[in-house]
């Protein structure tokens, strides 16, 4: 069976992408430079089901982008979730908040605009859950960052941290995002603070469980 076959098998057999996500994924592809940054059909449901098994009432996520997998997580927070979601580039700002005012999901998201290492520090907040989605140079400072403010017991989740298989391979001194992710992973792998697996779903997600 094909990859391409065996994937859509996958979306087959889980819950369908609600009306409002599949607009968005749409919108995205037609509108924006680089749609494959979002996380998709599969990778949100699976971050709306790690919402259901922890009930996190604090999240914390780096990179919105185009706000699908905030709405994902959303989802499948409890009613009284808080979720902070920070995105650096201010010219997605109307695109986010279109698909934020169609649900009533929003009333949870509070979305922050500008430098995510300027603003979690004045966060007053310890999370229990953490989605890092953002530039691949910086993943070490956002992890850093965040450390201190995610209980014990709490989840930090890394994408993209296979990097279309480039981990394997030896970088491009210029090519500063697969040099960000190898040294992500070499630093994670190396933390005995945490436990922490990689799923080879998609683009690679890290599962960090801090002790």
């Amino acid at each position: 069976m094909e990859n391409n076959d065996l994937e859509q098998y996958i979306l087959n057999h889980i819950d369908e992408e609600p009306p409002l996500l599949k607009s968005l994924y749409r919108d995205a592809y037609v509108n924006l430079l680089r749609p494959r940054m979002l996380s998709g059909h599969l990778q949100g449901r699976i971050l709306k089901m790690f919402c259901r098994m922890m009930r996190p009432k604090h999240i914390l996520e780096i990179g919105t982008y185009t706000a699908y997998a905030t709405l994902c997580l959303a989802e499948g927070a409890d009613d009284d979730a808080v979720i902070h979601t920070i995105e650096v580039n201010d010219e997605l700002e109307d695109f986010i908040l279109r698909y934020l005012h169609e649900t009533k999901l929003k009333e949870k998201i509070h979305l922050h605009l500008g430098d995510a290492s300027e603003i979690i520090p004045k966060l007053d907040c310890i999370f229990d859950l953490v989605f890092i989605d953002a530039d691949k140079r910086d993943y070490i400072e956002y992890y850093n960052l965040v450390f201190d403010k995610i209980r014990p017991g709490g989840l930090i989740i890394a994408d993209n941290t296979l990097w279309s298989g480039k981990v394997t391979e030896k970088a491009h001194h210029t090519d500063r995002q697969t040099i960000g992710i190898q040294e992500f992973n070499d630093y994670v792998a190396k933390d005995s603070r945490i436990e922490k697996v990689i799923i080879p779903i998609r683009d690679g997600l890290t599962l960090i469980w801090k002790k």
